[in-house]
């Protein structure tokens, strides 16, 4: 597949899929929750017009999944998506060969792309991620890279370093988010790379990323696991060129999500899906907690989000009709 079809197929919502668990001790992968949870999706409209489907990623439980679950988790996102909407694979990793070894069997299982950080733990030159960046693209040159500026957890990449990134062909994506500062980082790249890359909004700027001046073609969604319906929405609003409308979207119906699971992190557990998933749980969709060391929110919160669901209008909820 050609650069331009690759990063045409990145645009819209861009849903990272939690990986459901077994209610025993150690907590195996439910595969037959994480089929339904994709097929729900499907059935909603999250098709290839409105979204791409992240396998495997953080709020997928990758830090704590085996690599062969890793690949398991993609492989049966990609079965159950059956070519109705392309597929990322998470592909963080501190290690070159393994990050190889993951896009060889992204492509094996049939990802359209993988999603690509700076390695973590040490802090790693540009130079050493850039070699780490050609690695996964000889690996498996017919898979999209998309590249995934985690500043939190590793060296933040530099207006220069996404220069460099853009002169290997099969980087198609940029999911973008950094600190933010008076020189404003976010627009800088958004701006200058957009007609290069498809930039996936990852710092909920949506009513502004999504105005032609800066060219955000993508949006990071949390709220489609449990409302895709919601995000549907919010790609014929940016379509349509309705910014104020995305606006009240993110501050009535997205916010409120956000902000609850910031006071969770802040004061009870830290990780990426456990919020996601007790939604889910709420509409009546398969669902569990998540991998220890992140702890389970279910009793702890789930007043709360239930008060939080009703206030933004989910809908389904006490069940899926």
């Amino acid at each position: 597949m050609d650069h331009e079809t690759l990063r045409k197929r990145l645009e819209g919502c861009y849903v990272t899929v939690p990986t459901p668990f077994r209610d025993q001790p150690d907590l195996p992968v439910n595969e037959p929750a994480l089929r339904e949870h994709v097929r729900f999706l499907i059935d909603a409209g999250l098709t290839g017009r409105y979204a791409t489907f992240l396998a495997a990623g953080a709020a997928g439980d990758f830090s704590t999944l085996t690599f062969e679950e890793r690949v398991r988790v993609a492989e049966i996102v990609v079965e159950e998506v059956s070519g109705k909407a392309p597929v990322a694979m998470g592909a963080q990793t501190t290690s070159t060969l393994e990050l190889q070894r993951l896009a060889r069997e992204a492509s094996r299982v049939g990802a359209t792309f993988i999603q690509v950080s700076c390695p973590f733990y040490f802090t790693h030159t540009e130079g050493d991620f850039e070699e780490f960046v050609r690695a996964a693209a000889e690996a498996a040159p017919d898979v999209g890279i998309i590249i995934y500026n985690t500043f939190w957890t590793s060296s933040n990449i530099s207006f220069e370093m996404v220069g460099r990134l853009a002169d290997i062909p099969n980087v198609v994506g940029l999911k973008w988010a950094v600190p933010r500062t008076d020189a404003m980082e976010f627009e800088d790249v958004t701006s200058n790379f957009s007609e290069r890359f498809t930039i996936i909004d990852n710092n909920l700027f949506f009513a502004v990323s999504a105005m032609p001046a800066l060219g955000a073609r993508a949006f990071e969604v949390h709220n489609c696991n449990f409302w895709p319906e919601w995000g549907i929405r919010l790609v014929d609003r940016a379509e349509a060129g309705d910014f104020t409308g995305i606006a009240r979207m993110l501050v009535r119906e997205a916010m409120p999500f956000y902000k609850l699971r910031t006071r969770i992190e802040q004061e009870f557990t830290s990780g990426d899906g456990y919020l996601d998933k007790l939604c889910m749980e709420l509409v009546g969709l398969p669902s569990s907690r998540c991998r220890p060391p992140t702890r389970d929110i279910r009793q702890h919160y789930r007043r709360e989000t239930l008060d939080m669901l009703r206030k933004i209008g989910a809908p389904r909820l006490g069940g899926r009709p």
